[in-house]
């Protein structure tokens, strides 16, 4: 019987042909099969280092689910198959989860061959605080599903990664301005590795100002800082808690009283008078 063979899902150049490794270069010289969801880019990426481009085919969200009987056809005769996102790390923004899931459950390797991506490029010179961070990838553009995203991101305490079209980012920038608070942090990253390589940053108002003046061009990731904290619990709020917590489990008002002096440090006379507020009121 005839071992599986092996998925490779290689990561290709964001922008700069230079950043493509060698072990990448070497897997889509030896693979029997190539697959690319834009042929054109990726025939650019195979003339510059020289390789046979005969084995490219075409993979996208509508071709996916032939594609992958094809590609599962192959693994199981032994064959060698190489998925390629048209930049950066494939299945991120991309279609090859079903085919990688394939591989899995027909036996075959699947192997990761690690290089450029746009969401890490991003964040690390961002200067926001990389650990952690939530990959959110394009946001739905209308509905229901859109407005959870960015209600989640309002509450979201870390940064947080999100794709955009150009066309599209004013907007978007608008609309969590005016959702998540006007002088929230954001970094917009456009043309990565390119030579109109930018970072813009600001609060979420003055990129949105920026932005509808400005027309972008090119690939963008969003970098959103943390939400701030939530406001501290003043100590009379937190003590006037404590109490109503002690009184309902039948506390007395001095073993309350001394209760909110030692733990919150309030003199005798304001935890009495916190005291008498719970119990009487």
């Amino acid at each position: 019987m005839t071992e599986a063979g092996t998925l490779y899902l290689v990561s290709t150049p964001i922008g700069n042909l230079g950043d493509t490794t060698h072990r990448a270069v070497e897997v889509l010289r030896a693979s029997d099969a190539i697959l690319a969801e834009d042929t054109r880019r990726t025939r650019v990426l195979l003339e510059h280092y020289e390789i046979e481009a005969r084995r490219l085919k075409s993979f996208h969200k509508h071709n996916e689910a032939a594609r992958t009987e094809e590609a599962s056809a192959a693994l199981v005769a032994g064959r060698t198959v190489a998925l390629v996102a048209d930049s950066g790390t494939p299945l991120i923004s991309d279609p090859g989860l079903r085919l990688v899931r394939a591989a899995i459950e027909l036996g075959a390797r699947v192997v990761p061959i690690p290089g450029p991506s746009a969401t890490l490029a991003a964040v690390v010179a961002s200067g926001l605080d990389p650990q952690p961070f939530t990959y959110y990838g394009f946001l739905p553009r209308t509905g229901r599903r859109r407005r959870e995203l960015i209600a989640e991101l309002a509450r979201l305490r870390h940064t947080a990664v999100l794709f955009e079209s150009p066309q599209r980012l004013a907007r978007t920038l608008e609309e969590l301005a005016e959702q998540l608070g006007p002088e929230r942090g954001v970094v917009v990253a456009r043309e990565l590795t390119k030579v109109h390589e930018e970072f813009v940053r600001g609060t979420l108002s003055e990129l949105s100002e920026y932005y509808s003046g400005h027309k972008p061009q090119g690939e963008v990731v969003i970098c959103l800082a943390a939400a701030p904290e939530a406001p501290v619990e003043s100590s009379e709020d937190a003590a006037r808690q404590l109490a109503r917590t002690l009184a309902r489990d039948g506390a007395t008002s001095k073993e309350i009283v001394g209760a909110l002096r030692e733990r919150h440090g309030l003199d005798r006379n304001r935890a009495y008078a916190i005291a008498l507020e719970v119990t009487q009121g």
